[in-house]
């Protein structure tokens, strides 16, 4: 075999060999690769994200008739857009699903209210896609123990979980997370907002059980005129209706990871307390020719808010949403509500590391997060 015959043949017994293991060469580096993106796959799964509006009246046939004559208008389909893709839908029923005829209140004095929505409205809450509904608030018992127990009994029909009742605590799962909700108010058919040491006390009751504790608080003034959260017991028509920063606060010492907060029927300040979200309130979000919608009453919001496996905020964000003069929600493009919750927010805890963009998200420095830093 001459020399040129003799490279030939060495070139091609190699060219062989490296072909024939060329095949494995790329399966185990494709492994590799595969492996890689395992680990970002699976720390997605390790959040959990929540949606939640503020108070909610669809209408009512008490004292006289104030329906839609179509129910689904009351959710229009940009808005039922905006309210998908999370994991938990929250919001405040502050109305009652009964036919029962008597109410509990005196609707000829000024400013007494009663509300009564028919009881097939469940439905249209669990097609729109709530998850869970607080029922502690100041109208629960609009028409007594009977109109609560029809309330909680239709939404539950429907398959909205319904948390509020005194001394509940509700318990739910998402993506293998316990997760427990308790629901106050300032009336003693409520847990209520005053007694703060029993509140602690439900909640390390709930957090024996779920990994993640999330609070909904019906508290404060109302109006346009109680925009701003201050660290005192807050008085509307001679009624104490709390303290919503030491009641909030104190839930997170006691446990809880994510206070949602409604009653004052206008958008509050939010914060990030010991690593944990609160917002103060959630504003109207629903009333049907029942709530006023001048000025800020008229502001409204869907709050997104990400947290992790320990309860945590990651981050979030904030839908602008109008209520036009019928108390329909709407979508806001420009963005109003943010606007003024980010003011609110920077007068309201002006040492809060927390921000909010022109875009509605909400970032808190995960390093802040980790060592649980106060913001205030």
């Amino acid at each position: 075999m001459n020399y040129f015959n003799l490279n030939y043949f060495i070139s091609f017994i190699g060219l062989t060999f490296f072909s024939l293991q060329t095949p494995s060469f790329y399966l185990a580096n494709n492994f590799n690769i595969n492996n890689s993106t395992q680990p970002s796959q699976k720390s997605k799964s390790e959040y959990i994200t929540i949606k939640a509006v503020g108070d909610i009246v669809a209408g009512t046939n008490f004292p006289d008739y104030r329906l839609p004559r179509n129910p689904n208008q009351l959710f229009p389909k940009p808005v039922r857009d905006k309210l998908k893709n999370s994991d938990i839908l929250f919001g405040n029923y502050e109305s009652t699903l009964t036919n029962h005829p008597y109410t509990t209140k005196n609707t000829s004095r000024g400013m007494v209210f009663a509300f009564r929505s028919p009881p097939e409205y469940a439905k249209l809450f669990s097609q729109v896609g709530f998850d869970v509904m607080s029922v502690a608030n100041n109208h629960a018992m609009d028409f007594g123990k009977i109109g609560f127990s029809d309330t909680v009994n239709n939404l539950n029909a429907a398959g909205v979980k319904t948390v509020g009742a005194k001394n509940q605590i509700l318990y739910t799962e998402v993506k293998n997370i316990p997760v427990a909700w308790i629901g106050f108010c300032f009336y003693e058919y409520c847990n209520t907002v005053q007694d703060i040491q029993k509140a602690k006390a439900l909640v390390k009751q709930a957090r024996q059980k779920a990994k993640i504790v999330i609070i909904s608080m019906h508290v404060g003034r109302e109006g346009s005129d109680a925009l701003h959260v201050r660290n005192q017991t807050e008085y509307f028509y001679g009624e104490n209706r709390g303290n919503s920063v030491l009641f909030a606060r104190s839930m997170v010492d006691a446990g809880a990871d994510l206070i949602l907060g409604h009653g004052p029927h206008v958008p509050r300040a939010m914060e990030v307390y010991k690593g944990k979200l609160i917002a103060y309130s959630l504003g109207n979000f629903l009333g049907y020719k029942t709530f006023s919608t001048t000025a800020e009453k008229g502001d409204s919001l869907i709050l997104e808010a990400k947290l992790n496996q320990d309860g945590d905020f990651v981050s979030g964000k904030i839908d602008s949403i109008q209520l036009d003069k019928t108390g329909i929600p709407q979508v806001d493009k420009y963005g109003e509500t943010i606007d003024l919750v980010r003011s609110l927010t920077q007068r309201n805890f002006p040492n809060s590391k927390i921000s909010i963009n022109r875009k509605g998200e909400i970032n808190f420095p995960e390093a802040d997060v980790a060592s649980k830093d106060t913001s205030k």
